[in-house]
């Protein structure tokens, strides 16, 4: 069973709070006016251009991966960037295609070409080992990225993991059930933190996934994983988290669980956390180093 666990803040962090708390390392929706990366666009033979923002630094850098429907500019993205500069790290932050201002048309996309989003990603524009912080669908690719590229994986940090998680609720359902879907082509999931009220996933969508489910088997990971998730998430609940603890090949794993964390995990002290916790990821790889 993975271990529930944080450690304390290294020197870096710690000197951030001592001089204005974390606000320092919030994004201006929560505090104020703040200094912020540009929009840069990538382009790839015969596939949509991909937008990304960038900022410099040392390594391991960090990369965020966004979750199913949403873009680079949300709270936790931001405020990685914050802490991120604060530090001196590289930070990579980006939109899938079809996703925020990247070209392509969403409904087309898969996890498939979302995986090769980010792996491209990592080949092209990213500098050495990274920590990939992956939120919701974000975690999925994360994983699936890892496997792919070890020799690019420093870490991982989920948030609100949601690997597997379409092709098992469809599975989960009564046969009469997925057989009413099926006919309609369409399954939706209801979520209220979709403006629409529900996800909304095609029948082509959930057979392509199924090519990139992980949890059937051991994970082929070997890197320093951690995993955030709310016991209050409705989209997708917290025990796939520990399934992932339990399947990856890595002896450094740690699960940590919000009492009242739901599914964006974009409170404040959400937000804390997840800096905490990347914070010690770095200050563990640059030890060892």
């Amino acid at each position: 069973m993975a271990a529930v666990v944080l450690r304390s803040c290294r020197k870096g962090l710690s000197h951030i709070l001592k001089n204005g708390g974390v606000a320092t390392i919030l994004p201006k929706t929560l505090r104020g006016v703040r200094q912020k990366s540009y929009v840069q666009y990538v382009t790839r033979p015969e596939l949509p251009k991909l937008a990304y923002r960038r900022v410099k630094g040392k390594s391991p850098g960090v990369v965020f991966l966004p979750g199913y429907g949403s873009n680079m500019n949300g709270l936790k993205a931001e405020a990685l960037e914050e802490f991120c500069r604060s530090l001196g790290h590289s930070y990579l932050r980006f939109d899938y295609t079809g996703h925020g201002l990247s070209e392509g048309v969403f409904t087309d996309g898969t996890i498939g070409t979302w995986k090769k989003d980010v792996l491209f990603v990592l080949d092209e524009l990213a500098e050495g080992p990274q920590i990939m912080v992956g939120s919701s669908m974000g975690s999925w690719l994360m994983l699936l990225a890892a496997i792919a590229r070890p020799e690019k994986t420093a870490a991982l940090v989920g948030i609100s993991t949601a690997a597997d998680h379409v092709v098992t609720a469809f599975k989960s359902m009564s046969l009469e059930l997925r057989k009413e879907i099926e006919e309609k082509g369409v399954l939706t999931m209801p979520s209220k933190h979709r403006e629409e009220g529900a996800y909304t996933f095609t029948m082509d969508f959930l057979k392509e996934a199924e090519n990139h489910c992980v949890l059937q088997s051991p994970i082929p990971i070997t890197c320093p994983v951690r995993l955030i998730h709310g016991l209050k998430d409705d989209d997708a609940p917290w025990h796939i988290s520990m399934q992932v603890a339990q399947r990856v090949l890595s002896p450094d794993v740690d699960v940590i669980l919000r009492r009242h964390g739901q599914h964006r995990m974009a409170e404040k002290d959400d937000i804390k956390l997840m800096v905490y916790t990347i914070d010690d990821l770095i200050d563990k790889l640059t030890t060892l180093v």
